[in-house]
């Protein structure tokens, strides 16, 4: 039986034990239903090669090769990876759009005694679930933007925030980037559809009636783009505004940054490209700080000089509306976890007014 669903909050409840991807590694690493596994009834060698027999001998040849290599694959992982489900095991199976490797895949395991059903239309169906929210409708949600300068904290703020009860959504993780210059993390970025699965998973989850706490952001995050119906809300959202010395900031950015800096050579690159924005003689003084080793100088000298001047200059542009600041005098650990204190009650008074009401500014 083939399955439909008329929303993600539909899919994502679907009550089956498990979600079995059997699209080629490659589609899969793409992208995939959240919490789906992936066992692939072609590799990605065998798919190609049974689209070029499709293509350059006949269909007929094509999906008689293919039907061995996905029966023999299939087979496989019936006595490996699910040797230990028991009789009553339910899984929800999809391929590419719901056609000839999730139909076989779904027959086999029914054949085998297993209440399995495969969802109609595959993965493009769920693909076309997640456009819909991230590009075609408006989200309900009511969100509220951690801001600040460079270096003070807001990634680690909002973890605090999360772990004391508050909703956030956290768009760098997804993203895997800390969304600055120098903000490549370990891994490569997921693809954009990867990432707006992540993030419609997310929202899903959230409740509406509730603030959400999002780290203000550009409309990209690396090379990831903050999907239309989100950035509307960011853009329209009223904001909690972080402060802290420079010194400190200084100092949390060489903690957080100490083992994913680029090696000298790819920063120097990276820093020079930053003279279509900043004078040679600006740049010229990252590269000696560079050159010499001074990694606190130049944060600081980046902050000062590139960073809190952009921050300024994206926040006249936006028109962002404060609604409340929060100074911090340190980034340590304990200082961040009782600052989320403070933005907790922030969030409880957006949550006491109506969609309609501004909360005014302290």
């Amino acid at each position: 039986m083939a399955l439909s669903f008329s929303s993600l909050q539909d899919m994502f409840d679907h009550g089956h034990d498990s979600v079995i991807d059997v699209r080629s590694p490659a589609e899969f690493a793409e992208d995939h239903v959240p919490g789906a596994i992936n066992l692939p009834v072609l590799s990605n060698e065998e798919r190609a090669e049974v689209g070029t027999i499709y293509v350059q001998q006949s269909p007929f040849l094509a999906r008689k090769i293919g039907a061995a290599m996905v029966f023999r694959n299939a087979a496989r992982h019936i006595e490996e990876t699910l040797s230990q489900q028991e009789g009553g095991w339910r899984p929800l199976v999809y391929c590419w759009r719901g056609g000839q490797r999730s139909g076989s895949f779904t027959y086999l395991l029914q054949q085998i005694g297993w209440r399995a059903e495969m969802i109609k239309g595959g993965y493009q169906s769920y693909r076309r679930l997640v456009h819909a929210m991230l590009y075609e409708t408006d989200l309900p949600h009511r969100l509220v933007l951690l801001d600040g300068y460079t270096g003070t904290a807001k990634t680690d703020l909002l973890q605090h925030v999360a772990e004391a009860g508050g909703q956030v959504l956290d768009l760098e993780a997804m993203a895997n980037h800390r969304g600055s210059l120098l903000g490549d993390m370990p891994g490569d970025q997921p693809s954009q559809k990867a990432f707006e699965s992540a993030l419609a998973g997310a929202l899903v989850r959230l409740d509406p009636a509730r603030p959400v706490l999002v780290e203000a952001e550009s409309n990209k995050i690396g090379a990831r783009i903050i999907p239309p119906a989100l950035w509307s809300l960011m853009k329209q959202a009223p904001r909690i505004e972080l402060s802290a010395p420079v010194e400190e900031r200084c100092r949390y950015l060489m903690r957080s940054y100490r083992d994913s800096l680029p090696e000298p050579e790819a920063l120097s690159e990276t820093l020079d490209r930053l003279r279509a924005h900043r004078s040679n003689a600006v740049v010229d003084g990252w590269q000696e700080l560079l050159a010499t080793g001074d990694m606190a100088g130049l944060a600081s000298s980046l902050m000062v000089q590139h960073y809190d001047p952009a921050y300024q200059s994206s926040r006249r542009h936006i028109g962002a509306g404060v609604m409340a600041e929060v100074a911090l005098d340190s980034l340590e650990p304990t200082a961040l976890c009782a600052a989320a204190g403070t933005v907790l009650k922030h969030l409880d008074a957006v949550q006491g007014l109506r969609p309609d009401m501004e909360p005014s500014a302290e």
